[in-house]
């Protein structure tokens, strides 16, 4: 007789459940009353209780059971979902795609001259172009700015652009002066002589209190002819007031730092090349 009662209550049990789930009227926060228990109707389990109950027709194996709390703990079987059943494979893929996220962000570059329409754009222009001939285009930022507004919104200078274009190399930038955002937007910020680098490195220091920049943003200021191997210049003279073999000269300087500035980021970040 007993055994006749609880089978029947296993068979009462596990069809009401079959009937509200087909029947869709099961919610995720709605309870569903057996006798004196109320449970909530979750679509897999219901209470670690219930799960390993020897009345309960499908006993689930402990391994499997999900993290729940108790609701009310006067109220044996009023539960509440803490942790959702597969929360430890959610948290490890959330960590796979910030990895993942962090490895194909784009490496930025921003290089900065006085006003934007001589050196950097060049140097925008060069790297650019060596980017591109390698099909790299697609895991660089590239930009170019001015440590003065002088100049903000006009295009480059047409002798440089001229200049550039008898080799081959196009530049389509429009000046602007540098930002507080650039601090942080940007990997890497390459000064074309050392007053810029001193300019940079003063807004830096005007700026980081009222933009909670990073402290040490300033480590990612460099000078853009550290990067040369052919030449031993310091730094990219400003051809402005010069003739044209002024800009032929920066050139040479921006196409030398540039082809090892390329190598030694792709040196830095292998998953570049892997990608």
């Amino acid at each position: 007789m007993i055994f006749s009662n609880n089978f029947n209550w296993r068979l009462s049990f596990f069809f009401g459940l079959l009937k509200n789930i087909r029947g869709g009227e099961t919610k995720n926060l709605r309870t569903m009353s057996f006798g004196t228990m109320n449970v909530i109707n979750l679509r897999f389990c219901h209470s670690p209780q219930l799960l390993h109950s020897p009345n309960l027709l499908f006993p689930v194996p402990s391994s499997q059971t999900p993290n729940f709390t108790l609701r009310n703990p006067t109220t044996p079987f009023a539960i509440s979902l803490k942790n959702r059943f597969f929360s430890p494979i959610r948290a490890s893929m959330a960590s796979s795609a910030s990895v993942t996220e962090n490895e194909t962000k784009p490496f930025s570059v921003l290089f900065v001259c006085l006003g934007n329409i001589c050196r950097s754009p060049a140097a925008e222009g060069v790297f650019t172009d060596l980017v591109n001939k390698k099909s790299l285009n697609s895991i660089f930022r590239i930009d170019s700015a001015g440590t003065i507004n002088y100049h903000e919104g006009n295009e480059a200078d047409p002798r440089m652009r001229a200049a550039s274009k008898r080799r081959g190399i196009q530049i389509t930038s429009i000046s602007r002066p540098i930002k507080p955002s650039d601090f942080t937007d940007f990997d890497l910020i390459l000064a074309m002589d050392k007053q810029n680098r001193e300019d940079i490195l003063e807004a830096f220091n005007r700026w980081k209190g009222k933009h909670s920049l990073p402290d040490d943003a300033h480590k990612k200021v460099k000078l853009m002819c550290s990067y040369c191997k052919k030449h031993d210049e310091s730094e990219v003279p400003d051809p402005y007031y010069g003739g044209a073999q002024g800009f032929e000269k920066v050139l040479d300087l921006l196409e030398d730092a540039c082809g090892s500035l390329l190598e030694t980021i792709l040196a830095e970040n292998k998953h570049f090349q892997e990608s």
